[in-house]
C-alpha cells in the first residue's frame, strides 16, 4: 500500500453539451499529484545507442520478424509483421544495424524476444521529428474524402496500438461493423490515473493533431457523433482543444475528475449515460473509445505515412531528480530514461512502469519503453507506506469502491484457493484490475494481485 494513496475530496464538476451525467458509481479520489509533471513541456529525447523490441507489445499475437543480423534499417521500415488479426507490425524507430535477438523481461514478468537494433548514421531527432509527427498542418478538407477502409489500412500497416495503456490494436477498434455498428466515437483524455501527464501534455501541445486523428478515427468508424472526454482537473488541454475543435463537429465533454474515470466503460456512462453489459464491449452500445494519443498516431500514420515508432512518456515522482514529459523512441531502456531526468534521488524507493494504481514496478534498468508504456513513476520511501497485512474485517469498502460492482474479497479468496468455478460465479474477467479495491482496504490485503493471479489461472485452463 503506498502512503499517497489516502483520501482526498471530488474536484471539479461536468461541462460542456452531452448527454450523461458526468460521472459514475463508485470509484475512489486518490491525491492526483500531476503537478510535479504537469507544467513540464514535452522533450524530445536524443536517440540512444541502441533499441530493444519485443516482438509483443499488445494485445492479441506477437509478430514475426523481418530482419537478420547485421541487416541495415532505416527509421519508419517494418521489421516485425502482425500476421492475425489482433496483432500490430513493429517499425525502425532509429537508423541502425540489426543485431543478435535476444531476450527481454517486462514490468509485468514476461519474458520475450526481442530485435535489438544498433543506432548507426544519421537520425531524425530534435525539432524535425517534432515537427513531423504533431506539428501542423493537418488539412481537414481531405478527412470526408478519404475511404474509411483506407484509412483502417493505413493505422494497421503503422503499427499502431492503444497508447493509454491497454495497447490494443487500433485498427480492429476503428474497423467499422455491420454486426454491431458504431454511432459515437469517444475519444479518452481523462488521465485519470495519479501523477501522469502524458496525454494532458499532448492535448495542451498538439491539439491540432488530436482533433484531426480524431475526425480520422470516427471517418474510419462510421461514427456520427464525436466526443472528447476530459476530466475537469485540465482546464488548460479543454481551452486548446476548445479552441481547435470549434468547428469541426469535435464536442468537449469535460467530466468529473474521478478515478477510474478513464475506464471505458465507466467513461461511456459518464459521456453518454449508456450501461456497457457485463463482460460486453463498447460496440454492444454502438460507441468506440480510442485514446488522445493514439488518435495522434492516426493522423500521422493516414496523412504523412509515419509509422508509431515513438511515443510521448512522463517521468515523474518524488524520487526522480527532475520530472519531465518525454517523447522517446520505442525501445529506450528504462535507464536511459531515468538518467536523461537527472537520475533518482538518494529517498527512491520504487520504479513503476506506469502509474502506481496499475502500473508495475521493476528493478532491471535494461528494460525497455513499449507501445503501451504511459510512464515511469519513482516513489519514494516516504511515499511509500508498508502496512502489515491482516484478515478481512469483512467491512465491504472494496464493494463500495468497486467501479465494476463486483466483490472482490471473494474474487481474491477463490483465487487464492484456486477455486476457478467460485472465480467465474462471481464474474472475475469483469474486473480491469483498477486496484480501487485495494486503495480503500483497511487490512492491507493484496487483492489485485490474488485477482491477476486467478485470471491467469483461468486462462492456463482454457489453453488446455
Amino acid at each position: 500500500m503506498l502512503k499517497f494513496l489516502k483520501k482526498s475530496s471530488p474536484s471539479g464538476t461536468p461541462g460542456g453539451s452531452f448527454p450523461g451525467p458526468g460521472t459514475f458509481a463508485h470509484g475512489v479520489h486518490p491525491p492526483q499529484q500531476k503537478e510535479l509533471s504537469s507544467d513540464a513541456a514535452i522533450e524530445i529525447v536524443p536517440p540512444p545507442d541502441k533499441v530493444i523490441l519485443p516482438l509483443l507489445q499488445h494485445v492479441g499475437g506477437p509478430c514475426t520478424p523481418l530482419v537478420k543480423p547485421r541487416q541495415k534499417v532505416t527509421f519508419g521500415e517494418m521489421i516485425g509483421k502482425g500476421d492475425t488479426l489482433i496483432s500490430a507490425s513493429l517499425h525502425a524507430p532509429v537508423n541502425g544495424v540489426i543485431q543478435k535477438m535476444a531476450v527481454t523481461t517486462l514490468p509485468n514478468g514476461r519474458h520475450l524476444q526481442a530485435i535489438v537494433i544498433r543506432s548507426e548514421g544519421d537520425q531524425l531527432s530534435g525539432q524535425q521529428l517534432w515537427d513531423r509527427m504533431f506539428a501542423g498542418p493537418w488539412p481537414e478538407k481531405t478527412y470526408q474524402c478519404l475511404d474509411p477502409a483506407k484509412i483502417t489500412d493505413a493505422v494497421h500497416a503503422a503499427g499502431i496500438v492503444g497508447l493509454g495503456g491497454a495497447a490494443f490494436p487500433t485498427h480492429v477498434k476503428i474497423a467499422p461493423s455491420d454486426k454491431k455498428p458504431i454511432h459515437t466515437l469517444i475519444v479518452n483524455g481523462c488521465e485519470c490515473e495519479p501523477y501522469l501527464t502524458t496525454d494532458y501534455r499532448v492535448m495542451v501541445e498538439a491539439a491540432d493533431a488530436v482533433v484531426a486523428g480524431t475526425l480520422l478515427a470516427a471517418r474510419a468508424v462510421g461514427a456520427d457523433k464525436t466526443y472528447i472526454g476530459i476530466e475537469s482537473n485540465k482546464l488548460e488541454a479543454v481551452d486548446a482543444l476548445r479552441r481547435r475543435a470549434a468547428g469541426a463537429g469535435v464536442k468537449l465533454a469535460v467530466v468529473r475528475t474521478k478515478y477510474p474515470q478513464g475506464s471505458e466503460k465507466h467513461l461511456i456512462k459518464a459521456v453518454l449515460n449508456r450501461e456497457v453489459p457485463l463482460g460486453g464491449l463498447p460496440a454492444d452500445v454502438g460507441v468506440a473509445i480510442t485514446n488522445v494519443a493514439t488518435v495522434t498516431a492516426v493522423a500521422r500514420s493516414v496523412m504523412r505515412g509515419i509509422p508509431l515508432t515513438h511515443r510521448v512518456i512522463s517521468v515523474t515522482g518524488g524520487g526522480i531528480v527532475q520530472p519531465k514529459n518525454l517523447l522517446v523512441p520505442i525501445g529506450i531502456t528504462m535507464g536511459e530514461v531515468i538518467r536523461y531526468c537527472g537520475g533518482l534521488r538518494k529517498t527512491a524507493a520504487r520504479m513503476i512502469a506506469g502509474g502506481p494504481m496499475m502500473g508495475f514496478p521493476f528493478t532491471n534498468l535494461q528494460t525497455p519503453v513499449t507501445k503501451g508504456t504511459s510512464g515511469i513513476t519513482i516513489l519514494t520511501h516516504e511515499e511509500i507506506r508498508r502496512v502489515d497485512q491482516r484478515a478481512c474485517i469483512r467491512c465491504g469498502r472494496c464493494v463500495d469502491a468497486c467501479p465494476m460492482k463486483l466483490v472482490p474479497t471473494k474474487l481474491a479468496v477463490a483465487s487464492r484457493f484456486r477455486d476457478l468455478n467460485l472465480a467465474r460465479k462471481y464474474n472475475i474477467m469483469a474486473c480491469f484490475e483498477c486496484g480501487s479495491c485495494a486503495y480503500v482496504c483497511p487490512a492491507g490485503l493484496q487483492l489485485v494481485q490474488h485477482i491477476r493471479m486467478g485470471k491467469a489461472l483461468l486462462a492456463a485452463e482454457m489453453k488446455k
